[in-house]
This record gives C-alpha cells, structure tokens and sequence, in this order.
C-alpha cells in the first residue's frame, strides 16, 4: 500500500527540486514510511467502526422511543438487535483503538516527547469517555425484561454522550495539529503549556462539527442500505420498511447539514492553513478572483484536465466574488503538501457528499408528495451503495485534512519525518496489524452475518450477540447477511 500522503507526489514536485526531494528522502528516519503505512491502516480502519460508535447510540435510542411511544413492537426488536450489533462493533473497535493509543508513542517518539504534556488532557478525557460509554453499553444490553421501560431507555443517553465527549477530544487533537496554541517553545523546551486552550483550540469545534456529521452519514446510510439490500430480495416487511425510514432520516438530516458545515470550516482554512487551501483548490498561483476547478492534477507545475468555473473558487473559499485565493507560488516549495492527491481527495469528498444530500432531498420530498421511492427497485440499488460512498467520502475527507497539512505534523512547528523514530523494525507491527485486522474484519462479518440469519430463522433471544451458529441451526434458504 503506498502512503497516502506521498502518493502522486512525483507529479507535483517541479523538476528543478527533483535533487533536493531525493536529498531529503534520504535524510527521512527509517521509521518513517512504515509510521506512515501504519497510520493509514489504523485510522482508516478504526475511523469506520467510530462512526457507529458515536452515531448508532443515538439512531438505537430514537427507535426505542419510536416503539415505547407509539407501543411498535418492531420498533423494540429493533432496538435491541441493533444494539447487539452495536455491541460487536464496540468490542472489535476497543481493539483497533487500544492499538491505536500504543501507536501514537510507538510510531511518533518525536511528537509524543515533545507535546505529550500538551496533549495529555484530551487523551484522558477520550479514555474516560470510552471507559463510561462500555459501562452503559453492557447495562442497556443486560437491563431488556430487567429494568422499567423508561429508566432502561435513559441508559442509552450517556452511551450517546460519552461518544460524543470521546470523538470531540480525539478530534481536539488533531484540529490542535492543525492550529497549534496553549503553549511556548522556549530553549528548545515546551513551557507554558495550557491544557484547556489546547482542549477548546480554535479548529477544535469545526472540525469535530464536520466529523460528527460525517459520522451520522456513515451510520445512517449503512443501515439504510443494510435493509434496502433486504428489500431488494423480497424482504419488504413493516421491520425492513422501518428500519430503512428511521436510518435515512439521520443520514439526511445529516447529509443535507454536512455541505453547509464544510463551508463553514474551509472558509477558515485561509487563516490556518492556506498553503492546504491552495491545494484544495489546485491553485498554484494567486488569482482574484480565483475560480473553482473541478477534476484536474497538477503536472510538472501546470494544471491540466480541469474545468474552470469563473469567480465560484473566490466565491466558495472566501465567501466573496472577488477575494484572492493564494496560490502555492506564495509558500516555500518544501512546505507544498502532496497536491494532487490532496486536490482529488477534496473533491471526492465534496462531489459524494453533495450527491448524497440530493438523494436525501429527493427521497423525502417524494415522500411528501405521497411517493415511496423505496418501492422502486432503482432507488433501493443506489441506496445499497449509500453505506459504502459515505464511508469513501469520509475516508477522503480525512485523507485531504492529514496530506495537506504535510510536510508538518504539527503545523509550522514540526515536520513529520521529525516525530518519526528509526526503528526499520517496524514494517514487522505493520505486517502484524494488517494480519489483526484482517482476522477481526472477517470474523465481525461472520458473526453479523450469523446474527442475522438467526434472526430470520426466528430465534428471538439469542444468547450471546458473539455466539457462532449451533449446530444444524442455519437456515439454508438464508442468503444475505442484513440484520433484520
């Protein structure tokens, strides 16, 4: 796999630095390449499983209310099918997550000893976060037929919170790696550190804003194409029906947010990081106004492939017809992040995205109108994929946020080949990582998938949301893996 923020890097390096690029290649740690690897396997996996994690307790706990309100059987069935899904998931992303934590010191011995005084807080909290939100977790799992109705649907809300406590810190990092503050550099030495001004930084609330969303999109389309799947071959009872309608109003609503949300973030970008906005908008020289390009990659210096809308570039990344946007002729061509990777990633994310808010807007707007769309076949196929196009939008998103902030790990502090030890070994824990995760993402599929074909052979209670198949026990006639 080639590291996501070094790719097509070859293309964007004019040819007169080609000698200084290789020099600096050869000054690169050992340990670099392998972190990288390992960081792009890690989060892009984990990033997966902490969507359902901050946005399935919320989903789970409308359709709760839905079936206590409205005294909806299937509402309650599946409530609590989904939260043993709920539980599995949580269990494969503890691991991936527990990895992670080790990662961070084991991969970046630089970053770490430098700002792990500045960083300490988030971390903890995030801990903490992770800590109550299992507790809860296992008594809303326990307290079915156990609790009153009321208090063991109350459960689920500090599920809901914790997750969203925990993504809010772990993203407080990484905006803080984009907008350095609460600290000094004085001798060489990290003084004057404080630790709420890293916690609430200024790129801390957008960026989670824009990642909470995200994280709704990945849940909510998910589940919906778990059922629209389900429907496509014949399964199209009141469960299925509602499963799908409760799933798509948090994508929407989520979806339609999302585009508003970006703007709101990027129009910041000018401020904090607009050598990465010049990237994002391929724009290799200052222009004003600047216009938008759509598609596009930058070769040996010149833009080519792109369509150029006028003004629209000024418009979008400065709200204003008019307004320049810098190029990357104004930074130092060792502080140019990969463009073109960062460019099409950008534009990946924002081009799903921007489809699936449509798809949103027309689906309920039909239902408005007294249409179902999910009666027609050709809606229920593209929904199938839903799940998969947010989760590649979300995946793209996070590859423009961390390639274009490079060649800096922390932004305008320190360059990331200086937080990376020199340890070749480490291609040994890449291998191993990559083999853990395999393993877990099959065997999460395997029990999902045995989960839900005992579903549709009528067990009701099962005993254990881990346990295999019991013998002779699956039924034949079963072919998909959808939870019912």
């Amino acid at each position: 796999m080639v590291p996501i923020d070094v790719l097509l890097s070859s293309v964007v390096v004019p040819a007169a630095d080609a000698v200084t690029a290789v020099a600096d290649a050869v000054a690169d740690p050992a340990g670099l390449l392998p972190a990288r690897q390992q960081m792009a396997l890690s989060l892009g996996w984990h990033i997966i499983l902490a969507c359902f994690g901050v946005a399935f307790p919320a989903i789970i706990f409308a359709m709760h209310v839905i079936g206590l309100r409205r005294g909806n059987e299937h509402a309650l069935v599946l409530a609590q099918r989904w939260a043993k899904v709920s539980a599995v998931l949580f269990a494969i992303g503890a691991v991936s997550g527990t990895v992670l934590s080790f990662e961070m010191g084991l991969l970046w011995p630089g970053l770490m000893g430098t700002f792990g005084d500045v960083l300490g807080l988030p971390f903890a909290f995030e801990g903490l976060a992770f800590f109550l939100e299992a507790i809860f977790l296992g008594i809303y799992l326990y307290g079915w037929g156990r609790m009153p109705a009321k208090q063991h649907l109350l459960m689920i809300v500090p599920m809901a919170i914790t997750g969203v406590i925990g993504t809010y810190c772990v993203i407080a990092v990484n905006a803080w790696m984009n907008v350095p503050v609460g600290f000094k550099v004085v001798d060489g030495e990290v003084t004057d550190i404080e630790p709420w001004a890293v916690m609430f930084n200024p790129a801390a609330f957008w960026q989670f804003l824009h990642m909470w969303l995200a994280a709704y999109m990945v849940a909510g389309f998910a589940i919906a194409a778990v059922y629209a799947v389900g429907m496509l071959r014949g399964r199209r009872d009141e469960r299925h029906r509602l499963g799908f309608r409760v799933a798509m109003a948090f994508a929407s609503v989520s979806a339609v947010l999302q585009p508003f949300v970006g703007h709101l973030l990027g129009g910041r970008l000018a401020q904090w990081q607009p050598a990465k906005l010049a990237a994002f908008e391929l724009a290799t020289e200052t222009e004003q106004p600047a216009p938008l390009r759509l598609g596009g990659i930058l070769i040996d210096g010149e833009v080519r492939y792109a369509l150029d809308i006028p003004y629209l570039g000024s418009l979008i990344a400065r709200n204003s017809f008019n307004k320049p946007v810098v190029g990357l002729d104004e930074f130092p061509a060792d502080t140019h992040p990969p463009v073109n990777i960062t460019h099409l990633s950008f534009q990946l994310m924002v081009g799903i995205g921007t489809l699936l808010a449509l798809v949103a807007v027309v689906y309920w707007f039909a239902q408005w109108r007294g249409r179902d769309l999910a009666e027609w076949p050709w809606f229920l196929r593209f929904m199938a994929t839903g799940g998969v196009l947010a989760i590649v939008a979300m995946e793209a998103g996070w590859i423009a946020t961390e390639v274009g902030r490079q060649p800096w790990i922390v932004q305008d502090v320190m360059r990331t080949p200086e937080a990376a030890g020199d340890n070749p070994g480490l291609w040994w824990l890449l291998g191993a990582t990559a083999v853990v995760y395999t393993a877990m993402t099959i065997g999460a599929i395997v029990v999902l998938r045995s989960m839900a074909r005992r579903w549709r052979a009528g067990e009701t209670d099962l005993p254990s949301p881990y346990a295999p198949d019991p013998l002779g026990s699956e039924d034949p006639a079963a072919t998909g893996g959808e939870v019912r």
